[in-house]
């Protein structure tokens, strides 16, 4: 055990030293800060979208409209037609006027109405190709302004019709789960915190195996491996080093929360009771740990013996490939798995000992029966029990082989009774 201590601490200390993990983790939350940001540092710094609106139906649609972009965010400035467009009868000839003003930047975008009042049609003119927002507002006016006209055909008074439109439903939400019977914050950060604990744990396996695959790798290639077999064992040496990763990944998480709750404290107060009453709320933060430490160890394992057999990591990234495909396929699903969580296909992925740790830390929040968590975590246990073994003899074959990798000479070591 003290051999097992000492080489997790030399990979731990190791890393500590290095200037990459202090910058690995100060970047990552001043990447997540500026996610949130900059889409409202664009929105101030980008000039309202110039837009036109040109109505060849003459039934009063266009005024419908550029109520509706006025009141959009970002705001639009709205622009009176170009002479030529107003020159024009025909959507085609309308088209042809626009495009040297849209060229040019004159205008961002334009809204052409034709077609009969019972069907409008809208050729909608913008520079930009990928911004969907405008276009949705205009088809929503368009079809606000049809159903009005509709109306009005029909026989009923106009302020009647502006009465309809006005109407909107006030809507509570709801739950038999929610204390107070009205969901609101506290209800859903239960369910939130999962999710985040899922991705904690993605991320986790991601960057604390990535090290140790490359730690491996580089013993690997200079020998020191073959030094620490003759006097170490197996499960000393592999169990030191998924410790060591493990602790340095428990360092860069513990940074993360410790700097996201200090923004919370400072940002949003009251949430900060909340969000530690959810961390304890169905035993979250302790099942979380369980499904933590075998998911991490199961990977950390096969990390491990994908290393050993390694001589460079150019070799590595042939088999990291598809490791990295398996992990990203329950991420997947934890969108799913929160709005979701007793969905048969999410229940069934709950049971995969690989995709367990992630499906299951998003699933809790919403109370699973415990026969099923203590279930899918028995499978787990067994699973990580019968990796863990078969990747240390890998890690022993692979430590002393030699050459490049060969999926054979991997299997041989597996179950080779020498190994």
């Amino acid at each position: 055990m003290s051999r097992l201590l000492r080489i997790a601490a030399r990979e731990y200390l190791s890393f500590l030293r290095t200037p990459g993990f202090w910058i690995s983790l100060l970047v990552a939350p001043i990447a997540g800060g500026m996610g949130g940001i900059a889409p409202r540092l664009a929105e101030h710094a980008s000039p309202p979208a110039a837009v036109t609106v040109i109505d060849l139906t003459h039934t009063g649609a266009a005024p419908s409209i550029a109520k509706a972009l006025t009141g959009n965010k970002p705001p639009v400035h709205l622009l009176p037609p170009p002479p030529e467009a107003l020159a024009a009868h025909t959507p085609d000839t309308v088209g042809r006027a626009l495009r040297p003003y849209l060229a040019r930047g004159d205008l961002d975008a334009a809204v052409v109405l034709s077609g009969a009042p019972a069907q409008v049609a809208v050729d909608f003119w913008s520079r930009d190709l990928n911004d969907p927002s405008l276009r949705g507002l205009v088809r929503s006016a368009v079809a606000d302004s049809m159903q009005q006209a509709r109306l009005r055909q029909a026989g009923l008074d106009p302020r009647l019709v502006d009465q309809l439109a006005a109407l909107t439903p006030t809507v509570r939400f709801l739950s038999p789960k929610a204390a107070a019977g009205a969901v609101s914050m506290r209800d859903r950060l239960p369910s939130l915190m999962g999710l985040g604990l899922a991705f904690v744990l993605f991320f986790a396996i991601f960057t604390g195996a990535g090290i140790l695959l490359n730690s491996v790798i580089e013993e690997k290639s200079s020998r020191i491996l073959e030094v620490l077999l003759s006097s170490a064992s197996v499960p000393e040496i592999l169990g030191g080093k998924i410790l060591g990763a493990a602790a340095l990944s428990a360092t860069v998480i513990g940074g993360w929360g410790v700097i996201g709750f200090l923004a919370l404290a400072h940002y949003q107060p009251a949430l900060v009771g909340d969000a530690i009453s959810a961390l304890l709320a169905h035993g979250l933060i302790v099942w979380f740990g369980l499904f933590f430490i075998g998911g991490y160890m199961m990977y950390a394992s096969i990390f491990a013996a994908i290393g050993a057999f390694c001589e460079t990591a150019r070799e590595a990234q042939t088999l990291l490939g598809p490791m990295m495909l398996i992990i990203v396929i329950p991420v997947l699903f934890l969108n799913t798995a929160l709005q979701h969580p007793d969905a048969p296909v999410i229940v069934a992925l709950s049971w995969v000992p690989i995709f367990t740790p992630f499906i299951m830390t998003a699933r809790l929040a919403a109370g699973p029966p415990i026969w099923e968590v203590l279930g899918a975590l028995c499978v787990m246990a067994a699973t990580v029990t019968a990796v863990v073994w078969m990747c240390a003899r890998a890690f022993r074959a692979g430590a002393l082989s030699s050459g490049k990798f060969d999926f054979k000479r991997l299997v041989a070591g597996v179950f080779s009774a020498q190994a």
